[in-house]
Parts: C-alpha cells; sequence; structure tokens
C-alpha cells in the first residue's frame, strides 16, 4: 500500500508562510536598529571630524588665494 502525504491545507500553508514573513520582518528591523547605531556611533563622528578639517583647508586655500590676487593687483 503507497502511502501519501496529507496535502498541507490552504490555511496551514498560509500561517506558516505568514509566521517565516513576521520572523524575516523582525529580524530585518533588529539589523536596520544596528546599522542605525552603527551610523550614529561611528560614521556620523567621523564624518563631522573629516568635514570641519576640510572646511579648515578650504579656508586656508581661498584665504592664500586671496592673498595671491592682492600680490598680483600690487604688481599691476
Amino acid at each position: 500500500m503507497n502511502r501519501q502525504k496529507p496535502k498541507e491545507s490552504w490555511d496551514d500553508f498560509s500561517q506558516r508562510v505568514g509566521r517565516d514573513i513576521g520572523k524575516a520582518a523582525n529580524e530585518a528591523e533588529k539589523e536596520a536598529e544596528k546599522l542605525i547605531s552603527y551610523l550614529n556611533a561611528e560614521v556620523v563622528p567621523a564624518v563631522r571630524a573629516h568635514s570641519t578639517k576640510a572646511l579648515r583647508i578650504a579656508s586656508q586655500k581661498m584665504a592664500d588665494f586671496a592673498d595671491y590676487l592682492d600680490d598680483q593687483r600690487k604688481k599691476s
């Protein structure tokens, strides 16, 4: 006698899929929270530090260029 496994009912299937999607959504939410925490703790401070450094360098370069323009005007 060949016994076949009973087919899963649509309700059972949809409940299982719903649980699996719920678990995946929870994991995705946890990972998103970890990513946001990492960005806030590591990336944002680094960007701020490097941004201020870049602004200071740009400011110095602009001051140097202004001095150059003044020197050129005085030579004319």
